[in-house]
């Protein structure tokens, strides 16, 4: 009798300390590297960020730092899309947070939705994205907005009527800054869910799993 509880006993156990180390956080792949270890091509980029963004490396450019040209040229890159776009700052963190729920990209969504909501995004809307659905009520621009980023991540396309309202309503550099924001957010969601890039500590996941 005893003999056969043992197997039982073990697969129980097993469950648990799987399900206990699902309940943890993954390990950070590419933590922020100590500053007596950066190369010298490291600290110049960190001082150049430093420079240009009045902060030290931070969320997505930690893990990017590895590559330093390449984390300064997507820094820029963001520097355009985030302050200098002809889209409204409202437009252009909307589609950050439809790009972060694509990838369930915890930082990203974590930095942004606050960022969205003080620039008059509906918080309707922000729920609605939050919990993978479109949203229910939209303005006409958010409508755009939502139709276009939605159809190049699920489709990898625009199609020609969503493209020609977009043109019309935001100019043909309207359209190619909002592909360019879906595509520099889809860059560092990707690399932060690599690298497994840590939320700030004391921070909760705000993006539940969704069942694709």
């Amino acid at each position: 009798m005893r003999i056969a509880i043992l197997p039982v006993l073990s697969t129980l156990l097993l469950g648990s300390l799987s399900a206990m180390a699902q309940d943890r956080p993954p390990e950070d792949r590419l933590p922020e590297i100590p500053a007596d270890s950066l190369t010298d091509a490291q600290k110049k980029a960190s001082a150049d960020f430093l420079a240009a963004r009045k902060t030290p490396v931070f969320g997505p450019f930690v893990p990017l730092l590895r590559s330093p040209e390449l984390m300064t040229n997507a820094s820029n890159m963001g520097l355009h899309l985030r302050y200098r776009s002809v889209l409204p700052l409202r437009l252009s963190e909307f589609i950050i947070l439809i790009t972060a729920r694509e990838w369930t990209q915890q930082l990203e969504w974590h930095i942004h939705a606050p960022i969205a909501l003080k620039a008059g995004l509906d918080p309707a809307i922000v729920a609605a994205i939050q919990e993978g659905r479109r949203p229910d009520a939209m303005g006409p621009e958010e409508t755009l907005v939502y139709a276009f980023s939605t159809e190049l991540h699920h489709n990898k396309a625009v199609s020609d009527t969503t493209y020609a309202r977009a043109v019309e309503t935001f100019g043909e550099q309207g359209a190619i800054e909002m592909a360019g924001i879906n595509g520099y957010y889809t860059l560092l969601a990707m690399s932060m869910n690599m690298a497994r890039t840590a939320l700030p500590k004391g921070a909760t996941p705000q993006l539940p799993q969704l069942v694709r």
